[in-house]
C-alpha cells in the first residue's frame, strides 16, 4: 500500500485492466489472467477481488472478503499511529556569565529531555558587550556537551548565528 488510503481501493468492477497478477484467498499466486476471469474466481468463492497494488506490472489483485479486508488494514493503521512518536526540539538558554550550579540545573533538564527522546537545542545568548568576547565563551557550551557525553552526541557543532551560538544534541542510539 503505498500511500493509498483504504477508500481508494478497487474492488470486483471497478478493475478495467486487461490483465492482473491474481492472489488467492490463503495467499497463494494463482498467476496472471485476465481480470473477468479473476472476477469470476471471486464470485465463486463468494469473495471479492481487491486490486492491492495497482502500480506493479500487471496490477496485483487479491481475492479476499471486502470487509474483513479493510478491517484489517484500518487496525493496521490505526497501530502504526499508536507506535510511531514525533521528535520534539526542546531549547535550553544559556548566557555566557552563567553559574556552575546554574548550568547543573541546565545539564539536569537537558538530561530529562533526551531521556525521553527529544532532540535538545542548546543556545548561548549574547547581550550587550558579552558579543565581543564570543569566542572565549565557545567552552561554556563544550563543557555542556561533555557533561552528557555519556547519553547524547553533538548533532550539530556549535555554530555562531547572529547574536547567539546554537548547538544540537540528540540521544546517543
Amino acid at each position: 500500500m503505498e500511500g493509498k488510503t483504504i477508500s481508494d481501493l478497487m474492488i470486483n468492477e471497478q478493475i478495467r485492466d486487461k490483465e492482473v497478477r491474481v492472489i488467492g484467498e490463503e495467499g497463494d499466486q494463482l498467476g496472471i489472467m485476465s481480470s473477468k476471469e479473476a472476477l469470476k474466481l471471486a464470485e465463486e468463492a463468494g469473495l471479492d477481488l481487491v486490486k492491492i497494488a495497482p502500480t506493479a506490472k500487471p496490477p496485483v489483485c487479491k481475492i479476499v472478503d471486502y470487509g474483513k479486508y479493510r478491517y484489517e488494514l484500518s487496525r493496521k493503521e490505526k497501530e502504526a499511529k499508536k507506535k510511531q512518536r514525533i521528535i520534539e526540539v526542546k531549547e535550553i538558554r544559556l548566557s555566557p556569565n552563567i553559574d556552575t550550579n546554574d548550568l547543573n540545573t541546565k545539564i539536569n533538564a537537558a538530561k530529562k529531555f533526551l531521556s525521553k527522546g527529544d532532540r535538545v537545542k542548546v543556545t548561548l545568548r549574547f547581550r550587550g558587550r558579552e558579543m565581543a568576547h564570543m569566542a572565549s565563551s565557545k567552552h561554556i557550551l563544550d563543557d555542556f556537551a561533555q557533561a552528557l557525553a555519556d547519553i547524547c552526541v553533538v548533532e550539530k557543532a556549535p555554530k555562531v548565528e547572529g547574536r547567539a551560538m546554537t548547538m544540537f544534541l540528540t540521544e546517543k542510539r
